[in-house]
């Protein structure tokens, strides 16, 4: 069942979702209008799964462009809706946005539920009553900060949501973050992703806009790709630490970082007029030290590639210099990419590449395979001598794989003290090469024949 939260700004929405689902997902500060795009949450209640979808505040006197963007995106989430819920302000009273917003919800056929939040003890309990003029019902009285009313809240939510028979578990979805600095397209990108899940039907599921810094929340997008479930993640741009200065800000960077810890593919978005740039290099760096399988983007590629149509690119962004460039300065070695979410070019092949990457790190790969690999490293490149004893050299014995997402491997060798990093960045770039995991995370463990399991000494991909 899908509950849309709505209200006047800054009535406490994104405190009540994070409540409600038991999370702190949503972003929440003392400033009205920081959740513009509308943010989907799930929880679980008396055995019904809730998704409950935070929406920016609806102020129907605003007319500037970003306020009626705002608007149209908690419209389409209570078009979704199957109930919506309509918070309200208990201290501040009722005010006349209030009553917009309800005259709004009148004229749709969907059970609303008034909730009348900063309530936070029993002696404010009569602040309610005011809101019975809404003419949506009785107001149910609940403190987001508190938890009071919250499980009354619930129950009258499950009590007029539609009877439903649950639906057959899917297959997990591939989580897809799109990450970047300010400004570079990802919301553009994003929305171009959407439009080929949905047929090519445009429509814009989270805000564009050319003021840096639109996006302020992590907004999870569901959408379907040849048949593979994705949810799309448009996180808010990431700067310099030095340039993270006002608290609000601090919080929207530290909600791009998790949903990449989250994900299982990383898509870093960069601007082709700008080349990569050295804070593209680090966003990229982020996401692969959270495990995501990465892959760098340069967007706006209509901006620089040449008349000829043959994606020759001129100015910053030639193509082979920043792949070399990409390739010498991230040890996972990510693909690099080109795209124009405003054209649509590439945008198709960039989702194929998301699906693949996501297949690569769930890779399983037979230990014979691997092994044949191994003596092949072997013969390529002689494993190492010891400083002391120059007849004692590194043996590789035997590889297999112990995990997947991200994959690794162990090898059993006769002894720790050979194993020098430059060996192990060898194998590790050898085993890229050779199974195509350019932009996947992996880690190899160094074993001796007769160790016990709490002694292995670690190579880690994602560490430099």
């Amino acid at each position: 069942m899908k509950i849309a939260v709505v209200g006047y700004p800054n009535v406490g929405k994104s405190s009540l979702v994070n409540r409600l689902t038991e999370s702190r997902e949503a972003v929440v500060h003392a400033r009205p209008g920081v959740t513009r795009d509308r943010k989907e949450l799930r929880t679980e209640w008396n055995g019904r799964e809730l998704t409950l979808v935070d929406t920016g505040g609806v102020d129907l006197d605003e007319r500037g462009q970003l306020a009626q963007a705002v608007q149209a995106q908690a419209q389409a989430a209570l078009a979704d809706a199957d109930l919506a819920v309509l918070v309200v302000d208990a201290r501040a009273g009722l005010r006349p946005g209030d009553g917009e917003v309800a005259q709004l919800l009148r004229r749709l056929k969907l059970p609303v539920i008034v909730a009348a939040n900063k309530i936070d003890s029993v002696g404010d309990l009569h602040l309610a009553a005011e809101f019975h003029s809404l003419g949506l019902g009785e107001p149910v009285a609940v403190s987001a900060a508190q938890g009071l009313g919250t499980g009354d809240l619930l129950d009258l939510i499950v009590e007029l949501g539609p009877d439903r028979e649950p639906e057959p578990r899917a297959e997990d979805p591939i989580r897809l973050a799109v990450i970047g600095r300010p400004n570079v397209g990802k919301s553009s990108l994003v929305n171009s992703f959407i439009a080929i899940g949905n047929g090519s039907i445009r429509g814009d599921r989270v805000i564009v806009s050319d003021t840096a810094g639109t996006t302020r929340d992590a907004i999870d997008v569901r959408m379907t790709f040849h048949g593979h479930p994705l949810v799309l993640v448009d996180t808010a741009g990431l700067r310099r630490a030095a340039k993270v200065g006002e608290s609000l800000e601090y919080y929207t960077s530290l909600r791009s970082r998790e949903a990449a810890q989250a994900s299982d593919v990383a898509l870093v978005v960069c601007d082709a007029t700008d080349g990569v740039t050295a804070q593209d290099l680090r966003v990229a760096e982020l996401a692969m030290q959270a495990g995501c399988a990465t892959a760098l983007v340069l967007n706006k590629w209509d901006l620089v590639a040449s008349p000829d149509g043959f994606g020759t690119a001129v100015g910053p962004a030639d193509l082979a210099d920043e792949r070399a460039r990409v390739s010498a300065k991230l040890r996972l070695r990510p693909r690099v990419v080109t795209a124009s979410a405003k054209t649509g070019r590439h945008v198709e092949r960039l989702l194929n590449e998301v699906v693949a990457l996501a297949q690569r790190r769930a890779t399983r790969i037979a230990t014979a395979e691997l092994n044949r690999f191994l003596a092949q490293a072997v013969a390529a490149r002689q494993p190492p001598a010891g400083r002391r004893a120059a007849n004692q050299r590194l043996k590789l014995l035997y590889m297999t794989q112990t995990a997947e997402r991200p994959p690794r491997f162990s090898i059993q060798v006769n002894s720790h003290a050979l194993v020098t990093r430059d060996y192990a960045y060898f194998l590790e770039n050898r085993l890229r090469e050779r199974f195509r995991m350019e932009g996947i995370p992996l880690i190899i463990d160094f074993v001796e024949r007769d160790e016990r399991r709490g002694g292995r000494r670690r190579y880690s991909s994602p560490s430099s």
